[in-house]
Protein backbone atom coordinates (compact mmCIF):
# COMPACT_ATOMS: atom_id res chain seq x y z
CA UNK A 1 0.00 0.00 0.00
CA UNK A 2 2.49 1.85 0.45
CA UNK A 3 3.27 2.64 -3.29
CA UNK A 4 -0.40 3.61 -3.03
CA UNK A 5 -0.26 5.90 -0.99
CA UNK A 6 2.95 7.84 -2.56
CA UNK A 7 0.34 8.07 -6.00
CA UNK A 8 -2.47 9.29 -3.74
CA UNK A 9 -0.18 12.21 -2.67
CA UNK A 10 0.95 13.09 -6.09
CA UNK A 11 -2.60 12.73 -7.33
CA UNK A 12 -4.52 14.90 -5.17
CA UNK A 13 -2.32 17.55 -5.55
CA UNK A 14 -2.15 17.48 -9.24
CA UNK A 15 -5.46 17.93 -10.18
CA UNK A 16 -6.72 19.98 -7.23
CA UNK A 17 -3.81 22.64 -8.33
CA UNK A 18 -5.78 22.89 -12.08
CA UNK A 19 -8.15 25.06 -8.82
CA UNK A 20 -6.51 27.76 -9.81
CA UNK A 21 -7.44 28.12 -13.78
CA UNK A 22 -11.28 28.58 -12.10
CA UNK A 23 -9.45 31.24 -9.50
CA UNK A 24 -7.91 33.22 -12.06
CA UNK A 25 -11.12 33.24 -14.46
CA UNK A 26 -13.43 34.52 -11.18
CA UNK A 27 -10.78 37.41 -10.29
CA UNK A 28 -10.39 38.26 -14.28
CA UNK A 29 -6.51 37.18 -14.11
CA UNK A 30 -6.68 34.79 -16.62
CA UNK A 31 -8.07 37.27 -19.06
CA UNK A 32 -4.53 38.64 -18.90
CA UNK A 33 -2.47 36.24 -18.96
CA UNK A 34 -3.89 35.05 -22.38
CA UNK A 35 -3.77 38.48 -23.80
CA UNK A 36 0.03 38.54 -22.78
CA UNK A 37 2.77 38.52 -25.71
CA UNK A 38 3.50 34.58 -25.31
CA UNK A 39 1.76 31.55 -26.96
CA UNK A 40 -1.43 30.07 -25.32
CA UNK A 41 -0.13 26.17 -25.43
CA UNK A 42 3.12 28.19 -23.37
CA UNK A 43 0.46 29.10 -20.37
CA UNK A 44 -1.09 25.60 -20.55
CA UNK A 45 1.72 23.93 -20.68
CA UNK A 46 3.53 26.06 -17.99
CA UNK A 47 0.32 25.97 -15.70
CA UNK A 48 0.57 21.84 -16.20
CA UNK A 49 4.88 21.81 -15.43
CA UNK A 50 3.76 23.87 -12.32
CA UNK A 51 1.33 21.50 -11.09
CA UNK A 52 3.11 18.18 -11.23
CA UNK A 53 6.12 19.73 -9.80
CA UNK A 54 4.36 20.55 -6.84
CA UNK A 55 2.82 17.06 -6.95
CA UNK A 56 6.13 15.78 -7.09
CA UNK A 57 7.68 17.71 -4.26
CA UNK A 58 4.70 16.69 -2.19
CA UNK A 59 4.92 13.25 -2.89
CA UNK A 60 8.81 12.84 -2.69
CA UNK A 61 7.74 13.67 1.09
CA UNK A 62 6.56 10.27 1.43
CA UNK A 63 9.84 9.14 1.26
CA UNK A 64 11.12 10.31 4.17
CA UNK A 65 8.30 7.53 6.29
CA UNK A 66 9.62 4.32 4.24
CA UNK A 67 12.65 3.52 6.84
CA UNK A 68 9.23 4.40 9.47
CA UNK A 69 7.52 1.10 7.81
CA UNK A 70 10.30 -1.30 6.86
CA UNK A 71 10.55 -0.03 2.81
CA UNK A 72 14.03 0.56 2.03
CA UNK A 73 14.49 2.33 -0.76
CA UNK A 74 18.32 2.92 -2.41
CA UNK A 75 19.28 6.31 -4.70
CA UNK A 76 18.98 4.22 -7.29
CA UNK A 77 15.12 3.33 -6.70
CA UNK A 78 15.12 6.75 -5.72
CA UNK A 79 16.12 8.32 -8.73
CA UNK A 80 13.65 5.91 -10.49
CA UNK A 81 10.82 6.82 -8.67
CA UNK A 82 10.88 10.82 -8.92
CA UNK A 83 10.39 10.82 -12.52
CA UNK A 84 7.43 8.15 -12.64
CA UNK A 85 5.57 10.25 -10.06
CA UNK A 86 6.55 13.52 -12.07
CA UNK A 87 4.92 11.71 -15.41
CA UNK A 88 2.33 10.46 -12.96
CA UNK A 89 1.63 14.00 -11.60
CA UNK A 90 1.57 15.97 -15.30
CA UNK A 91 -0.83 13.60 -16.67
CA UNK A 92 -3.32 14.44 -14.02
CA UNK A 93 -2.43 17.79 -13.88
CA UNK A 94 -3.70 18.63 -17.92
CA UNK A 95 -6.51 16.01 -16.75
CA UNK A 96 -7.21 18.91 -14.13
CA UNK A 97 -7.02 21.60 -15.99
CA UNK A 98 -8.99 20.45 -19.11
CA UNK A 99 -12.07 20.00 -16.83
CA UNK A 100 -10.81 23.56 -15.27
CA UNK A 101 -10.70 25.08 -18.59
CA UNK A 102 -14.59 24.35 -18.75
CA UNK A 103 -15.88 25.04 -15.52
CA UNK A 104 -16.73 29.04 -14.47
CA UNK A 105 -17.12 28.53 -10.47
CA UNK A 106 -14.91 27.16 -7.59
CA UNK A 107 -18.04 25.16 -6.33
CA UNK A 108 -18.06 23.38 -10.15
CA UNK A 109 -15.14 22.55 -10.30
CA UNK A 110 -14.68 20.99 -6.83
CA UNK A 111 -18.22 18.99 -7.53
CA UNK A 112 -16.59 17.63 -10.63
CA UNK A 113 -13.38 16.85 -8.35
CA UNK A 114 -15.14 15.36 -5.59
CA UNK A 115 -16.59 12.83 -8.24
CA UNK A 116 -14.02 12.26 -10.34
CA UNK A 117 -10.83 11.58 -7.39
CA UNK A 118 -12.38 8.92 -5.99
CA UNK A 119 -13.48 6.75 -8.67
CA UNK A 120 -9.78 7.00 -10.02
CA UNK A 121 -8.02 6.25 -6.62
CA UNK A 122 -10.11 3.35 -5.57
CA UNK A 123 -9.62 1.78 -9.33
CA UNK A 124 -6.17 2.07 -9.36
CA UNK A 125 -5.30 -0.81 -8.12
CA UNK A 126 -3.48 1.38 -4.75
CA UNK A 127 -5.35 -0.47 -2.20
CA UNK A 128 -5.71 -3.87 -3.68
CA UNK A 129 -4.78 -5.59 -6.84
CA UNK A 130 -6.75 -5.72 -10.17
CA UNK A 131 -5.96 -8.88 -11.38
CA UNK A 132 -9.26 -10.76 -9.91
CA UNK A 133 -12.12 -8.84 -10.57
CA UNK A 134 -15.17 -8.60 -12.87
CA UNK A 135 -14.85 -7.93 -16.40
CA UNK A 136 -17.10 -5.18 -16.21
CA UNK A 137 -14.95 -3.67 -13.24
CA UNK A 138 -11.23 -4.70 -15.11
CA UNK A 139 -12.17 -2.27 -17.79
CA UNK A 140 -12.40 0.39 -15.75
CA UNK A 141 -9.28 -0.27 -14.15
CA UNK A 142 -7.67 -0.49 -17.38
CA UNK A 143 -8.83 2.50 -18.79
CA UNK A 144 -7.77 4.56 -15.76
CA UNK A 145 -4.69 6.18 -16.12
CA UNK A 146 -3.95 6.14 -12.10
CA UNK A 147 -3.58 2.49 -12.83
CA UNK A 148 -0.35 2.59 -14.85
CA UNK A 149 1.27 5.27 -12.84
CA UNK A 150 0.51 3.16 -9.28
CA UNK A 151 1.98 -0.20 -11.02
CA UNK A 152 5.30 1.55 -12.24
CA UNK A 153 5.69 2.90 -8.90
CA UNK A 154 5.07 -0.40 -7.16
CA UNK A 155 7.12 -2.79 -9.45
CA UNK A 156 9.95 0.12 -8.44
CA UNK A 157 9.82 -0.38 -4.95
CA UNK A 158 8.81 -4.30 -4.67
CA UNK A 159 11.54 -4.93 -6.93
CA UNK A 160 14.00 -3.05 -5.21
CA UNK A 161 13.01 -4.18 -1.92
CA UNK A 162 13.57 -7.61 -3.11
CA UNK A 163 10.50 -9.11 -3.17
CA UNK A 164 9.92 -12.46 -5.26
CA UNK A 165 9.36 -11.84 -9.15
CA UNK A 166 6.22 -14.00 -8.38
CA UNK A 167 4.81 -11.75 -5.80
CA UNK A 168 5.40 -9.04 -7.77
CA UNK A 169 3.82 -10.48 -10.57
CA UNK A 170 0.44 -11.29 -8.69
CA UNK A 171 0.24 -7.90 -7.63
CA UNK A 172 0.94 -6.36 -11.16
CA UNK A 173 -1.19 -5.05 -13.77
CA UNK A 174 -2.13 -7.06 -16.98
CA UNK A 175 -3.38 -6.14 -20.13
CA UNK A 176 -4.57 -8.53 -22.15
CA UNK A 177 -3.24 -11.37 -20.25
CA UNK A 178 0.28 -9.82 -20.89
CA UNK A 179 2.21 -8.02 -17.32
CA UNK A 180 3.08 -4.99 -18.12
CA UNK A 181 6.84 -3.78 -17.45
CA UNK A 182 7.63 -0.20 -15.85
CA UNK A 183 8.88 0.81 -19.37
CA UNK A 184 4.95 0.18 -20.58
CA UNK A 185 3.16 1.55 -17.84
CA UNK A 186 5.08 4.64 -18.37
CA UNK A 187 4.63 4.65 -21.59
CA UNK A 188 0.78 4.21 -21.34
CA UNK A 189 1.01 7.23 -19.02
CA UNK A 190 2.94 9.26 -21.55
CA UNK A 191 0.69 8.83 -24.32
CA UNK A 192 -2.38 9.95 -21.83
CA UNK A 193 -0.74 12.79 -20.80
CA UNK A 194 0.39 13.76 -24.58
CA UNK A 195 -3.47 13.33 -25.08
CA UNK A 196 -4.59 15.47 -22.44
CA UNK A 197 -2.22 18.25 -23.19
CA UNK A 198 -3.49 18.49 -26.97
CA UNK A 199 -7.26 18.77 -25.41
CA UNK A 200 -5.87 21.56 -22.67
CA UNK A 201 -4.26 23.18 -25.18
CA UNK A 202 -7.17 23.49 -27.89
CA UNK A 203 -8.96 24.55 -24.51
CA UNK A 204 -6.75 27.90 -23.79
CA UNK A 205 -6.83 28.20 -27.31
CA UNK A 206 -10.77 28.74 -27.72
CA UNK A 207 -11.02 30.96 -24.14
CA UNK A 208 -12.16 34.25 -24.74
Amino acid sequence: MYPGVMVMAVMFTAIGSAISIVWDREFGFLKEVLVAPVPRWAVAVGKALGGSTTATLQGSLTLVFAPLIGVRLTLFEVLLLLPSMFLTAFALSTLGLLIAARMKTMEGFQMVMNFLMMPLFFLSGALFPLNQLPAWLTILTRVNPVSYGVDAIRQIVLFQAGVPADVVGQLGLTLFGHALGIAVDLALVVIFAAIMTGFVVRAFQAQD
